[in-house]
């Protein structure tokens, strides 16, 4: 099963790191990454997906993070 998890985070070295550890943890990314204004909060907002190829079948309650 390939497993998809969407990461984001403010514009801030944290969204680096998250991606980065995701990278570590056998996550490809998967496309181009995002970057919006959030109104709510006056600030920039990064996102970029993720896939990992795992084994098993998918169910709702899987915890996509410990993967």
């Amino acid at each position: 099963m390939q497993a998809y998890r969407l990461l984001t985070e403010e514009d801030t070295s944290a969204f680096c790191h998250k991606v980065t550890a995701a990278l570590a943890q056998g996550w490809a990314l998967y496309g181009s990454p995002a970057y919006a204004h959030d109104p709510a909060t006056g600030k920039m907002r990064c996102a970029q997906a993720v896939v990992k190829d795992v084994e098993g079948d998918y169910a709702p309650d899987l915890k996509l993070g410990e993967l």
